[in-house]
């Protein structure tokens, strides 16, 4: 199984986090958003990940270093590849196109999630899912009455489904997912000037390939900063308390849920969970 991850987006609407840091490299509860993502993913496949396909931008030396060391401490071979112009979703994932062979899970990294099931792998293709109750903000899936998916609707304005594309996807054929990536591109089939991954899916959908839906109990966003300040309050609500043995606590009081990280120190204060980008009420005690 290979893992691909497009994440060569600016990151424009968490500025100024991100004027120093990509975004899928911010943290949450201590641990960089493309990171948990990666983990998520291990746990719910049956089949071991054996390669990573990390596409960047032009993030610099340092990064491509961490993100190797992301793939390699979860045993996968790193990749990475470079998305220059952001033409789309489809394009993105064409970047990685000499990974796209095998069964292949491809998994945008802006959103988090929770699942309580195993990866059917046995499928043609599954797209995780989320009952949201504003689907024209959403590209929706329309499903027949055996649970397949019949249609991909891009923000319909008027309803046809509640189902959400969260933006993770698996293909038993990544070669057949490459073949149609690289006709929409040659063909210079574009919505709105981009290349749409929904295209390539549709053809695929035509071609007899069967789409089914993996829903997840909990979809956590990380797109902008409201999003990703409650993405952190959750992950923090399911961990608890996530205190590192090598902080201090002096004269404190610390509120779960919560992160304290390595070699903190926090003296006469009280720590808590905050809904702002600055996660720590600080007090001096008189």
């Amino acid at each position: 199984m290979k893992l691909i991850i497009p994440m060569a987006g600016m990151g424009t609407r968490m500025r100024p986090h991100t004027l120093s840091i990509p975004k899928p490299l911010l943290p949450i509860a201590g641990v960089a958003i493309v990171q948990r993502l990666a983990e998520e993913i291990t746990a719910v496949s049956a089949s071991k990940i054996e390669e990573i396909g990390f596409i960047i931008g032009d993030f610099g030396v340092a990064v491509e270093k961490q993100l190797k060391k992301i793939a390699e401490n979860l045993g996968a071979i790193p990749k990475i590849y470079y998305q220059k112009e952001p033409l789309g979703t489809a394009h993105a994932v064409f970047c990685a196109s000499p990974s796209l062979s095998g069964k292949v899970i491809v998994a945008f990294a802006d959103t988090l999630f929770k699942a309580n099931f195993d990866l059917d792998e046995k499928a043609d293709a599954v797209i995780w899912t989320k009952k949201v109750d504003n689907p024209e903000s959403f590209g929706v899936v329309k499903l027949s009455n055996t649970g397949k998916i019949t249609d991909f609707i891009e923000k319909p304005q008027e309803f046809v489904s509640d189902q959400a594309i969260i933006g993770i996807y698996y293909f038993k054929d990544g070669q057949m997912l490459n073949t149609e990536l690289k006709y929409l591109i040659d063909n210079n089939i574009t919505v709105k000037g981009e290349f749409q991954l929904t295209d390539a899916l549709e053809n695929m959908k035509n071609k007899g390939q069967v789409f089914v839906p993996g829903t997840v109990t909990e979809w956590l966003d990380c797109g902008n900063k409201d999003a990703t300040v409650n993405t952190n309050q959750r992950i923090l609500a399911h961990l608890g308390k996530k205190v590192a043995k090598s902080s201090k606590s002096i004269n404190s009081v610390i509120i779960p849920p919560c992160y304290l990280g390595e070699n903190v120190v926090i003296e006469n204060s009280v720590m808590a969970l905050m809904f702002r980008w600055a996660m720590v009420l600080k007090f001096r005690v008189q």
